[in-house]
Order: C-alpha cells, then structure tokens, then sequence
C-alpha cells in the first residue's frame, strides 16, 4: 500500500550553504547541508534530486515544498524561491515560505530573540514573546533593545533544528491556503536584482 504521509522536500540558499531535507510524516529520511559561498544555482536542484533518490521517491511523490525566504543572501533567497516556485508549478503543489526567525525558533518554548548574520556589524533580527521587537528588523548588535529569553543564532544559542530539517517541519504544519513564497530580504541588494528566474523544469 502507498504511504499516505506527506512527503516535503525543504531547501535554503539564504547563507553561505546549500541545505536540503526530506520529511515523511515526522520522520526525517534524509538531509545533507553543503558549505558553499557560491554555486548554489548550479547545485541545488542536483542536491535534491540526491536526497530523493537515496529516500528511493522522485519529484511526483512530494506533496509540497518548503523554502527558506531569509533573510541572508540577497541571490542566495533569490535562487531557492525561485527554485520553489518553479518545482511548485510544475508538479501542482503548494511551496511554503519559512523565515530564517522560524527555522531558528522552531523547537523552542517561550520569549526569545532570534538572529541572522548580516554582516557589517550588523544582524537580522525578529523577537518572539517579546512586544519590543516583534517585528523583523535590521540593527547593530548594540542596538539590540532589553529582551526575555534566550538569543538564537548570531553567536547566541545553537537552534534545536538544522535550518533545512525545521524548515520542513514548519512546512509540515502549514495548515493554511497556500502562498506564493515571497522573499524577506530586509535590506536593499547590493546591485540591482535579476527577474525571478524562470520555472525549474520537473522531469
């Protein structure tokens, strides 16, 4: 008899990675992260594709898709939610964008600060339970406001989860219409972005 759980397949390029998972259920059959400053365009579909042949499924036999929309990278987001998309579109199921805060808080109970890297002395920033800073902002670490529990990520605590694994975890309770994933990019791109790359074509 078929397996009736869903199957998600998540990805994230938003740092200086390529970072794949595969989801049954709640059970985790595969994940590889490859450490890369550059290159995800060219690895990321062969990435999954590895994933899903070593789970021993293809592309038909996902039920949606989970990405990362950042914050990070400008082209590191640019390229997996236009990958998301694309494979989407092609197979008739929803793609779910999931924040770097999300992927970061997942596992964790209570008032918290999560953190991204931005570099020039600089982070990402979103707080939860805490009404200070509960939007998604972009700061010096010094400008950081008094906040309740633990920092995660950008030299805080580690996350309970691997970027991609929470990313498809969260898309596993995704319980609402689905959207298209839209990047949060948080800060102005260096130069001037592409157009979204063109529909991945699913074999």
């Amino acid at each position: 008899m078929p397996d009736a759980r869903p199957l998600i397949l998540a990805f994230d390029t938003s740092a200086a990675h390529c970072a794949a998972a595969l989801l049954s259920g709640d059970e985790l059959l595969q994940t590889l992260v490859e450490p890369m400053a550059k290159g995800q365009a060219e690895r990321l579909v062969g990435l999954c594709q590895e994933i899903l042949a070593a789970a021993g499924v293809g592309m038909r036999d996902l039920t949606s898709i989970g990405v990362g929309v950042g914050p990070g990278n400008f082209t590191g987001i640019r390229i997996s939610v236009s990958a998301a998309r694309g494979m989407a579109l092609g197979l008739d199921i929803p793609a779910i964008g999931v924040s770097a805060f999300e992927a970061l808080r997942f596992g964790t109970i209570g008032p918290c600060v999560c953190a991204v890297d931005a570099r020039r002395d600089q982070i990402f920033v979103q707080g939860f339970e805490n009404p200070t800073i509960s939007e998604p902002l972009l700061m010096t670490f010094d400008a950081l406001p008094t906040f309740q529990g633990p920092l995660i990520g950008a030299q805080g605590i580690a996350p309970r989860f691997p970027v991609a694994e929470a990313i498809a975890r969260i898309a596993a309770l995704h319980g609402g219409p689905a959207t298209r994933p839209q990047p949060l990019y948080l800060r102005q791109a260096d130069a001037a972005p592409a157009r979204d790359a063109p529909p991945v074509i699913v074999q």
